[in-house]
């Protein structure tokens, strides 16, 4: 079974915006902002909403840069999480319940801080690549296997 998930990457360069996890899933990483697809809603509209309630700003326009899938070794369900990039951000990001939003010069990413799948596939899509990606974890911090494509 797959479960849609979004993930969208702020980058104004020189800069990106990660937010550091506060709960839930991926707790204690740096990740970009994201979620889950609510019943009914369009893949697109769930990763604005997404970013809007983890840091109080709203995305103007977002492109779909790629889709990642995750497995976890004793866990059926496959993790289906549809990549947008944006640089357009109206507000200021602030800290909510869920994520502590800073950004970051593109060399100074705190890949140690973040998943480990992160240093594989977030450098091509900052250089303008679309992706497609699997990555088959053992726990959440052992990637046994990945398979990456990009263009």
């Amino acid at each position: 079974m797959k479960k849609n998930l979004t993930l969208c990457i702020i980058h104004r360069h020189p800069r990106i915006l990660l937010g550091m996890k506060k709960r839930g899933f991926g707790e204690g990483r740096w990740n970009g902002f994201g979620g889950k697809v609510e019943k009914g809603e369009r893949i697109i509209d769930a990763a604005k909403r997404e970013v809007l309630e983890e840091t109080g700003a709203a995305v103007g326009d977002i492109k779909k840069v790629g889709v990642i899938e995750f497995e976890f070794k004793g866990n059926p369900e496959i993790l289906k999480v549809h990549i947008f990039l944006t640089s357009e951000l109206v507000g200021n990001p602030r800290e909510t319940d869920e994520m502590k939003p800073k950004w970051f010069h593109v060399d100074k990413i705190p890949f140690k801080k973040m998943w480990p799948d992160d240093e594989y596939w977030l450098p091509l899509v900052l250089a303008g690549k679309n992706i497609k990606a699997k990555f088959w974890f053992e726990g959440v911090d052992k990637i046994v296997d990945k398979d990456i494509e990009y263009n």
